[in-house]
């Protein structure tokens, strides 16, 4: 193994503290809430306690004020873990950096405690039923009247969207425009005119409650209008790169674990009359996994360096999100062929890590949009 130098000893203090917090307070019911197909809520108010939602926000808002590392040690141990329906991640990386970055002085005191406490669980929505990667295009319209913006439209696919007590919407304040008129607005979940559609079933992330927003003559207080008017666009690919770096590192760290669990099975796992791992193919499969593994690891952990010196650029961040997610669901696929008919058992964490795997590829920006932004950077003027 290559060390890794991107966290120190404090660091690795923490991280000790969040896996053994998420063996004991997670691991347990994480069948259940698949299940149920949502987390415990009470598990929100408890990470928040232990300081593990949003360590990012400044200490003047009631936040620790800690370096991107802590969120990364958070995202990694849920995922070795393969508890893909914990949303702090959306939560503290995605959504509150919103808040902290572009909103009002008045904004921050409002909400940022509550968020950082697990009071406020948190929900940003972009993907709407007709409209994906081409956000500029979102048809939810937010037009001002008065002292209040009126919200119409409707937004599928959210993460916490059962959950979300405080939602960053992408609407359009001017319909005429393009990205021009895309604005973000904080959007009570109390709101009258706010709903939130059933549970979506998906192929996997059983867990994570993801659902469709509704929004019919909402009246969002002007004051609530996150940054400036017509600014959304913009705000949406200067936050983008953390939120591909993060799932990035989310993919990295399951495809270790995944492969963990393969290299103990094979050693226990018998077919004629001798372990798996005894066989060429075996062995070879495991040796090409690994050896890509390291290079990617490597890799990503110097975008984690760049991103700690704010210098990781939107074309790095994606070759990182593409690279780490088509590894992640190839790795998964050879491992669950290693493990034979077991593979396809869902007791079994490899199974539920392929099938919860899958959607990396497409959400926070399809793998086919990271293409195009790393081939329009090689290619420009």
């Amino acid at each position: 193994m290559i060390p890794r130098t991107v966290f120190n000893a404090e660091h690795e203090q923490f991280r000790d503290t969040v896996r053994k917090f998420l063996e004991n307070e997670a691991a347990p019911f994480h069948a259940q809430w698949e299940k149920d197909g949502q987390v415990d809520r009470a598990l929100w108010n408890k990470a928040g306690e232990m300081g593990f939602l949003c360590p990012q926000v400044p200490e003047a808002y009631g936040g620790l004020e800690l370096d991107f590392g802590y969120n990364a040690i958070i995202d990694e141990e849920i995922c070795r873990l393969g508890l893909s329906g914990i949303g702090w991640g959306l939560h503290s990386d995605i959504a509150v950096p919103y808040i902290v970055n572009y909103g009002t002085e008045e904004q921050k005191q409002k909400y940022l405690a509550k968020c950082i406490s697990g009071e406020i669980v948190t929900a940003i929505a972009m993907t709407e039923p007709g409209t994906g990667s081409d956000l500029q295009n979102v048809r939810t319209t937010a037009i001002r009247d008065g002292d209040h913006y009126v919200l119409n439209g409707s937004k599928t696919f959210i993460t916490n969207g059962q959950h979300a007590d405080l939602v960053i919407v992408v609407a359009k304040t001017n319909p005429e425009e393009g990205a021009g008129g895309v604005s973000l607005l904080l959007v009570d979940a109390s709101l009258p005119g706010f709903k939130k559609g059933t549970n979506l079933e998906k192929v996997g992330m059983k867990a994570q409650d993801t659902s469709e927003l509704f929004f019919d003559d909402v009246r969002v207080p002007a004051e609530d209008l996150l940054g400036g008017e017509g600014q959304g666009f913009i705000y949406l690919m200067q936050e983008l790169p953390q939120e591909r770096l993060g799932v990035a590192i989310g993919a990295i760290a399951n495809a270790e674990a995944a492969l963990q669990w393969t290299v103990d099975y094979v050693r226990e796992r018998k077919a004629f009359g001798r372990p798996i791992a005894s066989f060429q193919n075996t062995q070879f499969k495991l040796a090409e996994l690994s050896s890509e593994l390291t290079a990617l690891r490597v890799f990503i952990d110097r975008c984690m360096e760049l991103h700690y010196e704010k210098k990781l650029d939107i074309s790095t961040a994606a070759k990182a999100k593409l690279l780490a997610t088509d590894f992640q669901c190839k790795l998964l696929d050879e491992c669950v062929q290693l493990h034979g008919g077991y593979g396809y058992m869902w007791e079994y964490p490899i199974a539920r890590s392929w099938a919860d795997a899958r959607v990396q590829r497409i959400y926070a920006g399809t793998n086919e949009i990271m293409k195009l932004i790393i081939g329009r950077d090689l290619l420009k003027d």
